[in-house]
């Protein structure tokens, strides 16, 4: 049955006058304030003066030490003060166990508790036993002859009552009868006439088997009796000589100081009072009673003596508990100041560096207001040329550059009148077409005439071809200006997208060419970028771009978006701003599309995602996520070509990473190309070339 949480005390009262004297009451206790309560409201509610009560507390903890049975020592210690001060008696037991709940009910069920009180878990009321909830589990699982409380602050916090009454008698009965005894016992002290020259004493503490009936005037051998001042301690067979009671009111006390309602002189043993044998002529009526008239008046002498001595240790006890709160305040007085101080130091070292910051981000608006200025002085500049050179081309478009020049008819001829057998290929700017000119297979591009900003790109790609040589770079041979032609040496292995997609059914490419592939076209983009005096960026650079001729030597082509860059904004921290945005999707540099900040890093972009599309052979879409994702999954051997069975896994991998390094979205985080892509490619191709077969 559950009593609702609203029960009074009142009720409680009540219920006590029904309950039989002999009843056991336990509490639990821990080391917090909650146990505390709970112990004072069974003594002011179950208990009176001269009663037992059963102190219990579950050692959850296994194993431990010396300091721990300490610690538990001290738990005890704390609560057989406040038993002491109200004159009632207790029996200390440890149970030993991981559930505190099923402990506490076992011990009930097998010693016939009949009430057991507990303290509310701290969490909503309840004493905190390291689980969740114990005072309702111990309701669960109680014996139904136990009745259980648990205090909240001196309250009833919940309830169960008892069903029937225990089924047999305790066998703690004994146990507190006996410590009953003992606190209802004396001690007699007599001298010893015996004939010993050094007049010493000797005492005996001792329980008497029964009750006196009544003095014996001439005894031949005087009983001893036990002390009043002894009662059973910690230890099964050492005592605990303890003061009695105060009268003032001393509420519990911390484990991290003493006491200062009960002294502990230590644990004594059994003390003997040796009396010598004597006849009973000896003694008279008389004598005897004046001896036993003067033994009681010393235990007087002695209980006051005690009483005095026990009212100089509280004085003594508040003196210095007033000290120690003295010294802590001054303590944490002089801990407040050093705070202070030390916030002072923090508050003035944060407004300095405040300042400093501030400072350095003015600097920096000022450098970068200046840096905006010259900017827009080189893109005035840069206008003003360019309307120069445009007015130049109108006059005499070709006056500048050397290349040879052809006709339309010797195009028409070497490409049988643009005949669909001689074309090889199909770009942006228009088609390629296969033909022979003095002699020499070449390639010949054809201007669409419906090419968007077509004659800038021709005019762009014959400045740049016609005046660089280098290997990696397509050899421009001539152009016809008028019709819009240009004329290329042939590759004769197309382009390396037609390769990598095995179009025509060629065969893959191995591993060897691929990483002698990616050398080639890093030299020849670092190439373009180091042209003096205007570096030049490509910013179309894809594989369909990529040419490759009989020996797969690999030339970059399709320059017509390449820009040229003024020398002072050419550093790879500093951009060139574009109105708009040129190349081909998933190839652009993610920073130039939306920023129109063109840099000699777009490039860099350009080339990751061609070096993975090198060792995949996969589209370009979304392709960086999938290697990396594969990278950190242990699975990027399944996106490497299936078409090469022989890839070395470690250079590969190396080479997948420095891919993703360049193929980062923030420009700042790309590689150098001089310093750092291209000789890491140039040893996988030493590494590729020192593998191949003779």
């Amino acid at each position: 049955m559950w009593f609702p949480k609203t029960t009074s005390n009142s009720s409680i009262r009540a219920g006590n006058g029904q309950r039989k004297g002999n009843s056991i009451v336990a509490v639990a206790i821990d080391k917090d304030k909650y146990s505390q309560h709970a112990l004072k409201w069974a003594v002011e509610h179950l208990l009176t003066r001269g009663q037992t009560v059963v102190l219990i507390h579950v050692n959850h903890k296994s194993g431990g030490g010396p300091d721990h049975e300490k610690k538990i020592r001290d738990l005890f210690l704390t609560f057989h003060c406040f038993c002491t001060r109200k004159d009632v008696q207790c029996i200390d037991v440890i149970l030993e166990g991981t559930n505190i709940a099923k402990a506490l009910a076992e011990y009930a069920s097998e010693n016939a508790i009949e009430y057991l009180v507990l303290g509310a878990s701290s969490r909503h009321g309840f004493i905190r036993f390291k689980t969740s909830d114990v005072p309702s589990s111990v309701m669960k699982v109680a014996p139904d002859f136990c009745t259980i409380y648990v205090i909240s602050k001196g309250k009833i916090s919940s309830a169960k009552k008892s069903l029937k009454a225990a089924p047999f008698v305790s066998p703690l009965h004994e146990q507190i009868q006996e410590k009953s005894n003992n606190a209802n016992s004396f001690v007699s002290i007599a001298p010893n006439n015996n004939n010993n020259n050094n007049n010493n004493h000797s005492f005996q503490s001792r329980a008497p088997e029964k009750p006196p009936e009544k003095p014996r005037m001439m005894p031949e051998k005087l009983e001893s009796f036990r002390s009043p001042f002894t009662r059973p301690g910690r230890a099964e067979n050492a005592k605990l000589l303890e003061l009695q009671d105060l009268d003032t009111d001393i509420s519990f006390v911390g484990n991290a100081r003493q006491s200062t309602d009960r002294m502990s002189l230590g644990n004594y043993y059994d003390l003997d009072i040796g009396i010598t044998d004597r006849n009973r002529d000896d003694f008279s009526s008389s004598s005897f009673e004046s001896r036993a008239s003067s033994a009681s008046q010393n235990m007087d002498d002695g209980d006051n003596e005690m009483k005095m001595l026990k009212m100089e240790l509280v004085r003594k006890m508040g003196l210095y508990t007033v000290d120690c709160n003295e010294a802590s305040a001054a303590k944490q007085k002089e801990g407040l100041q050093q705070w202070r101080m030390e916030e002072q130091k923090r508050l003035l070292e944060e407004a300095r560096e405040a300042g400093e910051k501030e400072k350095a981000k003015s600097q920096a608006t000022m450098e970068k207001a200046e840096a905006s200025k010259r900017i827009m002085e080189l893109e005035s500049r840069r206008v003003v040329a360019e309307m120069k050179a445009l007015t130049t081309d109108d006059e005499d478009p070709d006056s500048k550059f050397e290349y040879k020049k052809y006709t339309i008819e010797e195009i028409e001829e070497a490409t049988e009148f643009f005949a669909q057998s001689r074309k090889i290929g199909e770009g942006g700017y228009g088609p390629v077409f296969k033909g022979m000119l003095s002699q020499t297979v070449v390639a010949i591009k054809v201007l669409r005439p419906d090419a968007a900003q077509g004659r800038s790109q021709f005019q762009r790609e014959v400045e740049v071809l016609s005046c660089m040589r280098h290997p990696n770079m397509v050899l421009l041979l001539g152009a016809c200006p008028e019709y819009g032609c240009l004329i290329y040496e042939y590759m004769g292995n197309g382009s390396l997208e037609d390769r990598l997609l095995r179009r025509g059914n060629t065969p893959p490419l191995s591993w060897q060419i691929r990483f002698k592939i990616a050398s080639e076209i890093a030299t020849g983009i670092l190439f373009l970028h180091q042209t003096k005096p205007e570096p030049i960026v490509h910013r179309d650079l894809k594989p369909g771009n990529i040419l490759l001729d009989e020996n797969f030597v690999s030339k970059i082509s399709d320059v017509g978006l390449a820009r040229l860059l003024p020398p002072s904004v050419t550093g790879d921290m500093t951009q060139y701003r574009m109105t708009s945005a040129a190349g081909t999707l998933c190839y652009i540099d993610p920073e130039y599309q939306q920023t129109g900040m063109l840099g000699v890093k777009s490039d860099v972009y350009s080339l990751g995602i061609m070096l993975l599309q090198l060792i995949t052979a996969r589209p370009a879409m979304g392709l960086s996520h999938h290697v990396q994702n594969a990278i950190d999954d242990g699975t990027f051997g399944k996106m490497l070509d299936p078409c090469v069975t022989d890839w070395p896994q470690d250079e590969a991998l190396g080479f997948a990473k420095l891919a993703l390094q360049c193929a980062e979205l923030r420009r700042k985080d790309r590689p150098d190309l001089g310093n750092v892509v291209l000789p890491e490619l140039a040893r996988l191709r030493d590494f590729g070339e020192e593998s191949m077969p003779p």
